[in-house]
């Protein structure tokens, strides 16, 4: 089967965050993507950085209106929508008031570490399939950059294993050097859970949950990784190659976006 649909997730992409290494290579990777013949859709999350207005976003009201729980607490999902003109590609934002709106990425103002980073990810991720499987858009392959879409291949190899919508989709992660020094709540684990999820094994995870132990979650229910910087973590890169993972070393420029789609169809061909 070849990989034709590939929903990207990242943290950061230009035009509407400011260039960083994930931000630039995620902008150019959708359109090689593109360009190689796929289909793409793009979520990320609504930071408080994006300006609406500058951005033209819009909220999408037919995709609005749902809530995911975190916690035993319901948290609404709204949904905008903006162009990548360029590309002629839509990109759309996860916003909730609690999580996103007020919140810049990963810290704040003062390079401190948002205490609810481990139900940000939790929501995120929930948020996301929710609205693609609303959408009746089956990717083949979903391919995330960045921590706060880590949890969405755990998500789609549990949760939603039997929706018709991710039930032979792949899920490639992406390594950055994009590390968090703060450990996650010790109940972290209990609020992962919801319906459907009680026989996960997490034994393996270390507690308290770090940025490394969440990379390796990602990693333990990804179907293919892709090291997309220089100083990937080694000991990330060495626990994917012992799970037996596909793992695509550091690459640039063309050879990166020729190399991206045909490890999409790799995986895809993956039992």
């Amino acid at each position: 089967m070849k990989a034709n649909k590939i929903l990207f997730i990242t943290q950061e992409i230009v035009p509407f965050t400011e260039s960083s290494a994930m931000a630039d290579n995620c902008r150019a990777l959708l359109q090689a993507t593109q360009e190689r013949g796929h289909e793409i859709r793009t979520f990320m999350p609504k930071w408080g950085s994006i300006n609406e207005r500058r951005n033209q976003l819009h909220e999408v009201i037919r995709l609005t209106g749902m809530n995911i729980i975190v916690d035993d607490t319901d948290h609404p999902l709204i949904i905008k929508v903006a162009s990548i003109q360029a590309l002629r590609t839509q990109v759309f934002f996860i916003l909730n008031e609690d999580y996103f709106r007020n919140h810049l990425n990963t810290r704040d103002e003062n390079g401190v570490e948002y205490p609810d980073n481990d139900e940000r990810a939790i929501f995120f991720a929930r948020s996301v399939l929710e609205t693609v499987k609303k959408q009746s858009w089956y990717p083949e392959v979903i391919h995330c950059h960045g921590w706060i879409g880590a949890l969405v291949g755990l998500y789609i190899k549990t949760l939603y294993k039997d929706e018709p919508a991710f039930r032979n989709t792949k899920f490639v992660y992406s390594l950055y050097d994009d590390a968090f020094s703060a450990t996650f709540p010790e109940n972290f684990l209990n609020k992962i859970l919801v319906k459907n999820m009680e026989e996960v094994d997490f034994s393996e995870f270390a507690i308290p949950i770090n940025y490394q132990e969440l990379s390796k979650m990602a990693i333990r229910w990804a179907d293919g990784v892709i090291e997309n910087c220089e100083n990937a973590d080694p000991a990330l890169v060495e626990y994917a190659r012992s799970l037996g993972k596909p793992v695509l070393e550091y690459k640039t420029g063309v050879e990166y976006a020729d190399a991206c789609s045909n490890f999409y169809n790799q995986v895809c061909e993956q039992e």
